[in-house]
């Protein structure tokens, strides 16, 4: 009865945990708000947030390695570690939101038929 009333606990610190950012799908953006944009402002624009979406996919992978260690620890080991769970940040909507506009840029910019050289991500 004991280990059920621990395990009841804990299921809200386990539901939080950040998700890899694999799993991380991105937030719809319309592509038509890119639409007064030149070709070249596109591709400094889709560079500089294919930068910033690798930067929070590491952030997020970090913070989801570091949850899955917690949980780990607290379900194996020492329960009282699940307060730690909320020690890591989770990077999920800001990632989210990074690829949504790096799609909706590709858009517009297939849309204008940008050459692709120069472009990273």
């Amino acid at each position: 009865m004991r280990k059920f009333f621990y395990a009841a606990t804990l299921l809200p610190f386990v539901a939080a945990c950040a998700q890899s950012p694999d799993k991380v799908g991105a937030t719809y953006v319309s592509p038509a708000i890119f639409d007064g944009r030149s070709c070249q402002q596109l591709h400094a624009e889709r560079n500089q947030i294919a930068s910033n979406v690798n930067k929070l996919t590491a952030d997020q992978k970090k913070s989801a390695t570091d949850d899955a260690v917690i949980t780990g620890v607290t379900l194996v080991l020492f329960w009282p570690a699940a307060l730690a769970m909320a020690a890591t940040q989770d990077h999920a909507d800001q990632l989210a939101a990074a690829k949504g506009n790096y799609e909706a840029i590709t858009k517009a910019m297939q849309a204008k038929n940008c050459p692709q050289v120069g472009v990273t991500g």
